[in-house]
């Protein structure tokens, strides 16, 4: 039980910040459980099933391989993981009525994440222990919020937008491109220090992530 509460302590504290920051017209809670079960249930058996088939297709056997890492980091685990909470938020959130503000775009897909993270979390804290509970709330859990927040920020402005396909994509690409950046420096952690270009990835995202908000809340149309 205490292992199961470290797990999901910093995926509620990220949850409260963003309730919290979503000043003018706060989502339901139904709303914002249902976007938590889409990425704790649907994302995660997407996920899971991508991965099975790149494994079979494209198997990356050599942990000391530069390219092969990249290529994981990048091509296997940041594209899945984040697809995966993208098509959440597009084909389950976005087209409601109740996503009326730009600032929903971050709100659904913060939530998609918390509930991708929170399941992930409970599975390495399970098997690493407290341990590896404090390290991933000051890192990989923060990591998927930022990733979360970067997306939700263009999907926001895409739901209000022209060209939505556009500010959809974009929003991925850069989740995508943050979220293998701060796992490829993990990856070739063989290579001395060189893992503090994860840690410099995740600034950069979270100084990203709060301009982000702030842009979103001065926009919004309950202001």
């Amino acid at each position: 039980m205490v292992l199961l509460l470290s797990a999901l302590a910093p995926v509620a504290a990220v949850i409260i910040y963003i309730y919290v920051k979503d000043k003018y017209e706060k989502e339901s809670k139904r709303m914002l459980a249902f976007a938590f079960i889409l990425g704790a249930i649907i994302s995660i058996i997407i996920t899971t099933v991508l991965y099975m088939f790149f494994d079979l297709f494209l198997p990356l056997k050599d942990d000391y391989s530069i390219w092969q890492q990249f290529v994981k980091a990048f091509f296997v685990v940041a594209l899945i993981e984040e697809f995966s909470k993208y098509i959440m938020v597009r084909g389950f959130l976005q087209p409601r009525k109740g996503f009326n503000e730009p600032f929903d775009g971050i709100v659904y897909a913060v939530m998609v994440s918390m509930g991708f993270a929170a399941v992930e979390n409970i599975m390495y804290v399970i098997q690493g222990g407290m341990e590896v509970a404090m390290l991933r709330a000051f890192t990989a859990i923060p990591a998927h919020a930022t990733f979360g927040i970067i997306m939700g920020y263009y999907m926001g402005k895409a739901k209000f937008s022209k060209n939505p396909i556009k500010w959809n994509l974009i929003g991925l690409s850069l989740a995508v491109l943050f979220h293998g950046a701060y796992d490829f420096f993990l990856f070739i952690g063989f290579i001395p220090g060189i893992s503090i270009g994860a840690f410099i990835s995740l600034i950069i995202a979270i100084i990203l992530s709060k301009r982000a908000i702030k842009a979103h809340q001065e926009i919004s149309h309950f202001k």
